[in-house]
């Protein structure tokens, strides 16, 4: 068992939270580069979006995966008590993947939507930000250094973020087979309610 090293997390909290709200100012700016870029070549202001559409979708789809994540992300920490080494590193890697999201974002704006490599390249940076959420819920439910003492975190929690991290594993399956489903495949998330029953029905 890690030995804590704080009981109070605000300073991890702080700092996870402030490189959330960088990572999601940056998908933006390529969408605030082309204002100029399209008075430069004299074009409508309506153009403006019209034809950068692909650029607008692929902010939105980053914007909403991006505050998912963070709101799972809060929920956990707010069973957190503590904070050892090993969940500062595992939080590291999920800021790690947050962070990284900017890239395949662009990638997205950039290749069409039936394009193998940038799917699953966007769909594996959410599957690997899923596995460290996964290592966070487990880290604070089964270290006593981590878990706040008047209110553990519940196996329920433990068995959610399975199921979350097994659908995009599922939806990555279904995109590397069937390449044009594209980003649609995420909408496998939505299961995750109905595969949480079943958990709770057969006892696991």
């Amino acid at each position: 068992m890690s030995r804590a090293v704080s009981r109070d997390p605000d300073r991890l909290i702080l700092f996870t939270d402030a490189v959330v709200a960088i990572a999601v100012t940056l998908l933006v700016l390529p969408l605030v580069d082309v204002v100029p870029e399209a008075v430069g070549a004299h074009r409508r202001s309506v153009e403006v979006v019209t034809e950068h559409r692909t650029q607008i979708w692929s902010f939105v789809l980053s914007f909403v995966v991006i505050i998912r994540l963070w709101f799972v992300h809060h929920r956990v920490f707010e069973h957190i008590g503590g904070y050892t080494r090993a969940l500062m590193l595992v939080n590291a890697g999920w800021l790690l993947a947050i962070v990284f999201l900017p890239f395949p974002t662009e990638m997205v704006a950039s290749y069409p939507g039936d394009d193998r490599f940038t799917v699953m390249l966007y769909i594996g940076n959410v599957l690997v930000a899923g596995a460290f959420q996964t290592a966070l819920t487990a880290i604070s439910y089964r270290d006593p250094n981590v878990a706040l003492e008047s209110d553990p975190p519940t196996i329920e929690s433990v068995r959610g973020s399975l199921s979350n991290l097994a659908l995009l594993a599922l939806a990555l399956a279904v995109v590397a087979v069937l390449p044009g489903v594209s980003y649609f495949a995420l909408f496998l998330l939505l299961l995750q309610a109905p595969v949480d029953r079943f958990w709770r029905l057969v006892g696991v």
